[in-house]
């Protein structure tokens, strides 16, 4: 990526100076890169390229009672979409596949996303995962995640045994 032996942790590591030329490779495109995979099958090493995944837009607010996350996935099937939701995060993923009647040449502008996505966003308070709802409608994803109170207080009834 950086002229003769100039890695970018050279750089970082400052075995060589920020101010010395390099060239990028024509082979890497600075606007779309894919990360490598390193897999080992059969006590042999592998670099395998890994399709680049988008990351999807939200929307995160705050209610008194619950924390409300909104997303378009316009174009994503329901079995093709995923939400995982701990006590302080939610994990969004998906896939959004492209109709392919259209052959690339054809395009004169070509904007859209498709292919996988995913976003996992840190919630500012701990939710009651088990009574979060998601609903989407036309195209717009709601997650519901009520707040759990941790105010609240309930008395037990001791049982003898």
């Amino acid at each position: 990526m950086f002229g003769k032996n100039n890695s970018i942790f050279n750089k970082i590591a400052g075995s060589i100076k920020f101010d010395e030329e390099f060239d990028y490779d024509d082979d890497v495109s600075q606007e779309k890169q894919k990360s490598l995979r390193i897999e080992h099958v059969d006590d042999e090493v592998s670099a395998v390229e890994e399709e680049e995944e988008g990351q999807l837009t939200v929307d995160v607010y705050d209610t008194p009672t619950e924390i409300v996350v909104q997303s378009m996935v316009a174009g994503v099937r329901p079995e093709d979409l995923s939400v995982s939701i701990t006590r302080d995060s939610v994990t969004i993923n998906g896939r959004r596949e492209e109709n392919k009647t259209v052959n690339d040449e054809n395009y004169f502008i070509k904007e859209l996303y498709w292919g996988s996505f995913s976003r996992t966003i840190a919630l500012p308070h701990e939710v009651d995962v088990d009574n979060s709802e998601a609903i989407e409608r036309h195209g717009l994803l709601v997650l519901r995640l009520p707040k759990l109170d941790k105010s609240r207080k309930t008395t037990v009834k001791v049982k003898s045994i």
